[in-house]
């Protein structure tokens, strides 16, 4: 239990990291400095304040400051990694593979909420990803139990399968619709998914991310929300396809095989 708390605890620290990158990262800001700062009125948050959720919970949502609101998205962040954390303790219970899956799982969250606020997925998440899955391969349990050499090469092999699946579908959509269907950014992150989950994964992540994004785009347009033409972001439907594969990769043929 001590172990399964001190887990979830490290993930809403980094879930409040991943704040400052959300919010800074799209604007070319540093993420390290200067200080936390309130949105609204620019003051420094001291550290007492800057505690992951319970800060939040304290000060009613507000800024001590200013009394400005502060979103509840903050204290949703820190507890989605919170969560992962120890989901990702909970399945694997092996320390070297957990700390990577959570770190890739941060970068996920960030490229969901960036391309969620932006349409856009800034390179140096989906590059440092893709880097992140080949030298963690050696522990990647999703990449069989073969010699070190042998995940690095399924790891890489994932990465360049996923990336040419992505442009394909990108170059086949544009042809077919005459507009933009992918993004170069969507490209890379399909690539650095294919360096933690493989072929297998990257297949799986399309199936996930399309039936989900299909879905959510159809309840908008029913809603009339969105018009039939207009775009939605496609990064966060597979960054949520990503985070399954870290936990089960569905067996080649799902649902329609065994």
């Amino acid at each position: 239990m001590l172990i399964d708390a001190a887990v979830f605890w490290l993930g809403a620290c980094l879930g409040s990291f991943l704040n400052v990158v959300i919010c800074r990262l799209p604007k070319d800001e540093s993420v390290v400095r200067p200080r936390s700062r309130c949105p609204r009125c620019g003051i420094s948050i001291a550290f007492y304040d800057n505690i992951p959720v319970l800060s939040w919970i304290f000060l009613r949502g507000r800024c001590r400051s200013c009394r400005g609101r502060i979103s509840a998205r903050y204290p949703a962040v820190e507890l989605l990694m919170a969560g992962a954390c120890l989901s990702l303790w909970l399945r694997w219970e092996s320390g070297p593979w957990v700390l990577a899956a959570s770190l890739a799982s941060a970068v996920l969250a960030a490229v969901a909420f960036i391309d969620w606020d932006t349409f856009l997925i800034p390179d140096e998440l989906s590059l440092a990803l893709c880097a992140l899955g080949i030298l963690a391969s050696g522990v990647n349990p999703l990449l069989g139990q073969a010699s070190w050499l042998w995940r690095a090469a399924a790891s890489a092999g994932g990465a360049a399968f996923g990336f040419a699946l992505c442009w394909g579908i990108a170059a086949l959509g544009e042809r077919l619709f005459k507009k933009e269907a992918m993004g170069g950014g969507d490209i890379k992150l399909l690539a650095a998914i294919g360096a933690w989950g493989g072929v297998l994964g990257v297949f799986d992540c399309v199936l996930i991310a399309s039936f989900v994004g299909v879905l959510y785009g159809g309840a908008l347009m029913v809603r009339k929300k969105i018009k039939r033409d207009e775009p939605i972001p496609f990064g966060p439907f597979l960054a949520l396809g990503a985070a399954v594969n870290f936990f089960y990769l569905l067996p080649w043929g799902f649902p329609f095989l065994r």
